[in-house]
């Protein structure tokens, strides 16, 4: 918290248990913010201390706490309420005239985005609190990104082009020339965004009756990737860049900076759940070989002739067995190979970390019913057969994009993907309640330090609330302070 150098008129613990100034006091005293005061402090140096770093500080928490869009109505909020401007640290004495001019403020910002390293820091600060608060955080990961908008306008169609659905988030081609008009325009109009460009995602699925649906979103702006703990439901990672950029190649290095940031927190891990979008042999691969992280990322359908027909898993040898993209091994009974193939699912026994393995065995055998061909497929085992009929195992090196170490097709591997939903929560809470839904924020340094602050906050909040001996309110930015019994 920014220590004030000043005598409250009152007790803050007397205030009633559900006033909003509880919940700004609450996240004030778990900020780690000294480092950052002092540099700013440093900064000002002997310049005109009309109004105290440390109040503008308090001030730009509360914004974010009581979800203002801009910095206008904070100001207006603040001229306002006696109460908000004491907790913040503003000479009483004074009323509305200490509290800082548009201007004045503006330079405030100004700063404290030159200094964001130590904002960052914050960050890293409170996720390793909190990893001390909760010893199974960082067990259960999921990632995604999210979309945000700025509130800049694109440059003219002469230089950005917005994507369409058939070219997605390709980066327009910059002519060589730019017509004089352009360039004068582009100087004098500084509402026009010069760090951000545009983006698409686009959704698709089955209707119930069969028929199939697409969404496509377009934004400009910049694009917010996150790795959250899906228990908790709070963010260990980010990075900010460009909407056009791709999801997929994001993951690892989170993943990474977790390890190399947090190194207790990232041996906790042993699941990662993300969508299709993140689907690659590259990041499956790495989150297990690499980190031992077992990977929960949804296929994309890619295979284009005949995409419903089982293929052969081992296409170098004569075998009954047979695979889909879904990650389905079946067997074909060897009796029908000349007339109607019969493909029966293999019964999955399990992983086998040893031998990097999916074990699978006879479907007759661990069921019990009988197969008439049977005998002839044993004789195919090269191994020979034990005592539970043939066994197959099926090495994730022979496709790490289909095979991985929770077998898709398992329940086991449905019930763990659903622990995704958390980073959406995450999403949400960053839209409607961090005010990423209306806000005034232009420029790439902007947005990353209103970013980092909205998710320090949070970080904030739920260390307070576990403190407090209220972590059963941990995600809530809007619930009233509890008093403590």
């Amino acid at each position: 918290m920014a220590i004030i150098a000043q005598r409250p008129l009152f007790d803050w613990q007397q205030i009633e248990a559900d006033s909003d100034i509880n919940r700004l006091m609450l996240v004030l005293s778990s900020l780690p913010d000294e480092v950052l005061m002092r540099a700013l402090e440093k900064l000002r140096d002997k310049g005109r201390d009309d109004y105290p770093v440390r109040a503008n500080w308090n001030a730009l928490v509360a914004g974010i706490v009581y979800q203002h869009p801009n910095a206008a109505t904070l100001l207006r909020e603040l001229r306002r309420n006696a109460q908000l401007r004491q907790a913040c640290g503003f000479d009483l004495t004074l009323g509305a005239k200490a509290v800082p001019s548009d201007d004045a403020f503006g330079r405030f910002l100004v700063a404290v985005i030159a200094q964001q390293p130590l904002v960052l820091s914050m960050f890293d600060v409170l996720v390793k609190q909190l990893g001390e608060l909760l010893p199974d955080l960082g067990r259960k990961l999921a990632a995604d990104s999210k979309a945000i908008q700025s509130a800049g306008k694109p440059q003219k169609k002469s230089t950005e082009t917005e994507p369409t659905d058939e070219s997605p988030s390709e980066p327009a081609k910059t002519p060589a020339v730019e017509p004089p008009q352009a360039d004068k325009e582009k100087d004098t109009d500084r509402r026009r965004e010069s760090d951000a460009d545009w983006g698409v995602k686009s959704y698709h699925g089955t209707r119930a009756d069969g028929t199939m649906w697409k969404k496509v979103v377009t934004w400009f702006g910049f694009k917010l990737h996150l790795l959250v703990d899906s228990t908790y439901e709070m963010p260990l990672g980010f990075k900010l860049t460009k909407a056009s950029t791709s999801d997929s190649p994001e993951l690892l290095p989170l993943v990474e900076q977790l390890k190399t940031k947090h190194p207790v927190i990232s041996a906790r891990a042993k699941e990662l759940a993300a969508d299709k979008g993140y689907d690659s042999a590259e990041n499956k691969g790495g989150l297990f070989d690499t980190y031992g992280i077992k990977p929960l990322i949804d296929h994309r359908l890619m295979w284009k002739d005949e995409p419903e027909k089982p293929r052969p898993l081992f296409a170098n040898r004569a075998d009954v067995f047979l695979y889909d993209e879904k990650g389905n091994v079946f067997c074909q009974c060897p009796t029908e190979w000349k007339g109607k193939d019969e493909v029966r699912p293999m019964a999955f026994v399990g992983f086998e970390k040893d031998r990097m393995t999916l074990k699978y065995q006879c479907p007759a055998a661990y069921a019990g019913f009988k197969c008439i061909g049977r005998a002839q497929c044993e004789r195919l085992a090269p191994l020979g057969v034990g005592a539970n009929g043939r066994v197959l195992r099926v090495p994730l090196d022979r496709d790490r994009r289909i095979f991985t170490p929770i077998a898709r097709h398992t329940d086991k591997w449905e019930k763990a993907y659903d622990c995704r939903t958390a980073v959406e929560r995450v999403n949400s809470r960053i839209d409607r309640v961090l005010g990423f839904e209306q806000h005034t924020i232009r420029g790439l340094a902007k947005m990353e330090t209103r970013v980092t602050l909205a998710l320090v906050v949070t970080l904030a909040m739920a260390v307070g609330r576990i403190k407090a001996n209220q972590a059963d309110l941990m995600r809530s930015m809007t619930a009233p302070v509890r008093q403590a019994a």
